[in-house]
């Protein structure tokens, strides 16, 4: 066979993952708000307390997952693993409804979820390098978007005919077809040691193959700074979409579920483009520069969410989270990657950015939940808005955007982050 197939199964195999993937990787994400509103009768507080837990859960397993992942080179098998467990524990909700199995349960499959994202980065960097690894991400964006988008329309259309329950079983057919996808990438295309950030093309030296000390993840201060922007971009936006499920249904409990799959299409729908647009220009334009882009993006969603209940403005003002979403998901590895290059700690770096994203995601459910119920939706959507200018802030003024404001660890001598250089 030539050289080059397996290379090219593998970005095949990694298109189709990506699209699979693309709902089991978060289990039931902003479906569990809705079915627990609408069909279990919880109220908002509650609802906010599970899922903060169960966000925890996922963030105490993250920093572990990104180490594993780098000292490991059977990816494939822990992702596998991973769906099965996600599923499972997803499955078992309708018949087990009270609040610690639903807690223990959603608590189980974030901690498995938590190892796609460092997977499937360091599975594309392995495969494709750092020269092409900011295009396979944008691409790993686009399917991912994508494949939320026709999950969302079709859990939409079939719980307006069959109930909210319907998404249970369309997890379980998406598993079953992402399993199919993990085993199709072919492992001799991967390159484990690259796939850690160990060393790029024509720099392979005895030297470079002895990944960093850990010491560099306190020592690098623009992974700190990108870490806290993080953690207040989701602190932010990880409860809009809730929130805006909770008061369609609120609207029409019948029509809930539809509602909330109709602001996923939404979003993912512009998602898809933007996340293109990250892969093809961000290395020219600047990575610092989307990031503020994505930042900017949730104040001004959460003063637009103010200003209407009409199901119409929701769902529209909710394509605004396909630009903040999109450049996030598609910019963040990359920005790791280039801080973490040749240090072989590129997937633990990046457990230690979604640990931050846990942090701000579950905070964020518990904040927005007590909000509400003492102040009002308005209040809630105004205060998570507050939250990401704050970020804005922080990353506008600490994080580097001009040559010499990122100084390379030791580590990194003769290649400097591409971000030090935007």
């Amino acid at each position: 066979m030539p050289e080059c197939d397996p290379k090219k199964r593998a970005n095949r195999a990694l298109d189709a993952l990506n699209f699979f993937l693309a709902d089991v990787r978060d289990g039931l994400g902003p479906y569990l708000a809705v079915y627990l509103l609408t069909e279990q009768k919880w109220d908002e507080a509650r609802i906010g307390v599970v899922m903060s837990v169960a966000t925890i859960a996922g963030l105490v397993a993250q920093t572990p997952a990104g180490a594993l992942i780098d000292a490991i080179s059977a990816k494939r098998a822990i992702m596998a693993g991973a769906a099965i467990v996600v599923t499972a524990a997803s499955l078992v909700l309708p018949f087990v409804p009270g609040f610690w199995p639903v807690a223990a349960s959603q608590g189980i499959a974030h901690a498995a979820g938590v190892v796609f994202a460092p997977a499937i980065a360091a599975i594309s960097l392995g495969v494709v390098g750092h020269r092409a690894f900011t295009g396979r991400t944008g691409r790993n964006e686009t399917f991912n978007h994508a494949g939320n988008f026709v999950s969302a329309v079709i859990a939409g259309g079939m719980a307006f005919l069959f109930g909210p329950v319907v998404v249970f079983f369309l997890l379980a057919v998406q598993s079953l077809a992402s399993l199919a996808s993990i085993w199709a990438i072919p492992e001799r295309a991967i390159d484990h040691d690259l796939a850690r950030g160990l060393h790029d093309a024509g720099n392979r030296d005895a030297e470079r193959e002895q990944p960093s000390g850990l010491g560099i993840l306190l020592t690098c201060r623009p992974l700190l700074v990108f870490a806290l922007c993080v953690l207040l971009f989701h602190l932010s936006n990880a409860a809009m979409l809730p929130l805006v499920g909770q008061k369609l249904a609120l609207q029409d409990r019948n029509l809930g579920t539809s509602l909330m799959s109709a602001c996923i299409a939404a979003a993912q729908l512009v998602m898809v483009p933007v996340a293109m647009l990250v892969g093809a220009r961000a290395d020219r334009w600047g990575h610092k520069q989307f990031f503020l882009a994505a930042l900017a993006i949730l104040p001004i969603r959460g003063a637009l969410y103010t200003l209407s209940d009409n199901a119409a403005w929701l769902v529209g003002v909710q394509l605004l989270d396909g630009i903040g979403a999109g450049i996030f998901g598609a910019i963040y590895p990359v920005i790791v990657a280039d801080l973490m290059r040749n240090t072989g700690r590129f997937n633990l770096a990046q457990g230690v950015i979604i640990t931050a994203l846990g942090i701000g995601a579950a905070l964020s459910t518990a904040l927005a939940g007590l909000v509400v119920v003492k102040a009002g939706y308005s209040a809630a959507f105004l205060t998570l808005g507050a939250i990401a200018a704050i970020g804005f802030i922080v990353f506008l003024l600490g994080f580097p955007g001009k040559p010499g404001d990122l100084p390379a660890s030791s580590r990194q001598p003769l290649q400097r982050s591409r971000i030090a250089a935007e």
